[in-house]
């Protein structure tokens, strides 16, 4: 459901949001409903911010329960350094909206009843979105990590991997909190959906080659030069077993031998990957090198 368009940027809510908001209609404490509405607004507007300060497109954001998601341009996640700064400006912003409310109450400006909660809100928001898993924020910056040593897809599918099972613990502790008439059924929902939204995360994990191919195409085009790494392998072993030590923002040169040791040629990053996408995990180097 859309709600607004903010310099360019479309928001909407996501259904689950919603329903969430109905279910503090109901109760009767809709005003808690519109503080956690507004905490998840904040949050996201940070990543936003962030976002443009490095120079990242954003074209819309979803609002959901325990976040958002912001559709930005696939650089952000070949750029580990602008994903970090990204990812981590949602949390900090809860931070400081918690400090900013105990300032106010020293000042006399707070509400008994929604002040807490708007703190509740923040904390919550912030210790959930530091689990590393995606697609929350601490999932993030954790791929953005990982993938300084090992390559993007796979960094991304052992974080989403994590995010499936911060899903189930979550849905399991809701469910127990359930029977035990200690939560409600917001937790179970949050706990589904970031499971669900894991596992889209590891769907799209392998095109993720593409965006880091056509990254560092865009960047030795703008700049002339790219830092290169170089690696040696034999020529019978997968491709697969190649693009596994390819990082972002370096180009890598893999030259071949055989058996004994000896070179037998030299092929690049992107012939590698082509063979990949064209040929499949399997194809071995000595194939890519003549062309396959």
């Amino acid at each position: 459901m859309r709600i607004c368009r903010i310099r360019g940027i479309q928001f909407s809510i996501n259904i689950w949001f919603l329903a969430l908001l109905g279910v503090y209609f109901a109760a009767g404490v809709l005003g808690k409903g519109l503080v956690a509405f507004a905490v998840v607004f904040l949050h996201e507007l940070a990543h936003v911010w962030m976002a443009r300060r490095k120079g990242i497109p954003v074209s819309d954001v979803e609002l959901l329960p325990f976040g958002g998601v912001a559709r930005m341009s696939g650089e952000l996640v070949v750029e580990p350094r602008k994903e970090m700064a990204v990812a981590a400006a949602g949390p900090l912003t809860n931070l400081a909206l918690c400090a900013l409310a105990l300032g106010l109450g020293h000042y006399g400006i707070w509400h008994h009843e929604l002040a807490p909660y708007f703190i509740q809100c923040n904390l919550l928001l912030f210790l959930f979105n530091l689990l590393p898993g995606l697609p929350l924020d601490g999932g993030r910056v954790c791929r953005a990590y990982l993938a300084q040593y090992v390559n993007l897809p796979a960094a991304t599918y052992r974080m989403a991997t994590c995010g499936q099972f911060w899903g189930i613990v979550i849905t399991v502790l809701g469910t127990v909190g359930l029977l035990g008439h200690l939560t409600g059924l917001d937790i179970i929902a949050t706990g589904l959906f970031l499971f669900y939204a894991a596992r889209r995360q590891k769907q799209e994990a392998p095109y993720l080659y593409a965006h880091h191919l056509a990254s560092k195409n865009r960047d030795l085009q703008k700049y002339g030069v790219l830092p290169g790494q170089v690696m040696v392998a034999r020529g019978d072993v997968p491709v697969w077993r190649v693009t596994q030590q390819f990082v972002p923002q370096r180009y890598h040169f893999v030259y071949t031998v055989d058996g004994q040791g000896r070179y037998t040629g030299m092929v690049g990053e992107a012939e590698v990957i082509r063979a990949l996408l064209e040929e499949g995990a399997g194809t071995p180097l000595d194939r890519v090198r003549k062309g396959f």
